[in-house]
Formats: C-alpha cells, sequence, structure tokens
C-alpha cells in the first residue's frame, strides 16, 4: 500500500484536535509526569499528570524481567509524558497500555465499546432512522424469548 504524503496543510487542519485530545488526555491522568524504580518492592511509581500515582512490577514488562535494579533504575518519561524510556536497553512503554494492562480484559472491552458506540456517521444515522422507521431497534433472540414468546425453530438457542 503506498503512503500518501501529507501535505503541511493537512498538519496544520490536524494540529488542533490533535492538541484538545492531547490536553483531554492530561485532564484524565494518561500521561505521566516522573517515573521512578523503587528498588525494595522492585516496581516502576508513575505520577500521573492529575496526581495519582500508579506502579507496576518490573517482571510486568517482559524485557525488564532481566535487567539490574540500576538498569531498571534508569527509566525516564519522554517529553510528551505517554511513554516511558529505558535509552540503555532500547525499551519503550506505553503510558496508556500500561494502564490499560491494570484492568481487566472485560474491562478493556466494555471501554472500547462504549467509544465505539459513541462513535457518529452518516452511515450509522441512516440505519438508525431506518430502524426507527420499523418502530426500533430490532429485538434480540434471547430478549424475545424472555418474554415467553415462542420463536420459530431457526432462531432458538
Amino acid at each position: 500500500m503506498a503512503s500518501r504524503a501529507i501535505s503541511d496543510a493537512d498538519i496544520l487542519a490536524q494540529s488542533p484536535a490533535a492538541r484538545a485530545r492531547n490536553a483531554e488526555d492530561r485532564k484524565h491522568g494518561r500521561r505521566a509526569t516522573s517515573a521512578r524504580y523503587d528498588r525494595r518492592a522492585e516496581r516502576i511509581v508513575l505520577e500521573l499528570t492529575n496526581g495519582y500515582l500508579f506502579a507496576f512490577p518490573v517482571r510486568a514488562i517482559p524485557e525488564l524481567r532481566g535487567a539490574t535494579p540500576s538498569q531498571c533504575a534508569a527509566v525516564t518519561v519522554n517529553r510528551g509524558g505517554n511513554a516511558l524510556r529505558w535509552d540503555a536497553m532500547d525499551i519503550d512503554v506505553s503510558v496508556a497500555g500500561l494502564l490499560l494492562s491494570a484492568v481487566g480484559a472485560a474491562e478493556r472491552r466494555k471501554d472500547v465499546a462504549r467509544m465505539l458506540g459513541k462513535a457518529t456517521s452518516a452511515n450509522k444515522a441512516a440505519a438508525s432512522r431506518a430502524n426507527g422507521a420499523k418502530g426500533g431497534r430490532p429485538k434480540t433472540a434471547a430478549a424475545t424469548r424472555s418474554r415467553g414468546v415462542l420463536l420459530p425453530r431457526e432462531m432458538r438457542g
């Protein structure tokens, strides 16, 4: 797939939205202001932009499992606050990825579904209007079955 060159005008047009997303991430603590290695607990401690502290065990990052305490202590936060860096070992870790890894897979799926549900498009609006004209969103087989309605054999679970 050929990549398309981005013009200066495209970059300038996208900059306000990127700045807004960055400000939102900072407001909600999805950026780090500092990171340090806690030798006694063998974990990295991050201070987030919303004032919260987040710590994770070094063993949670496969690339760090064989690292010495002095190598772990060499952690830095990149300029944007969205990644941790260990220069000597050439390791970069996303702050957002670390935060997401702290919650279970089911919670991550719920968050993704919630974000996707907020997405709007002309096709989604048209489908919603068409469903509304038919009496609303179609009922699922499980919802229909729970009301005591006998379903056709091909719809039974």
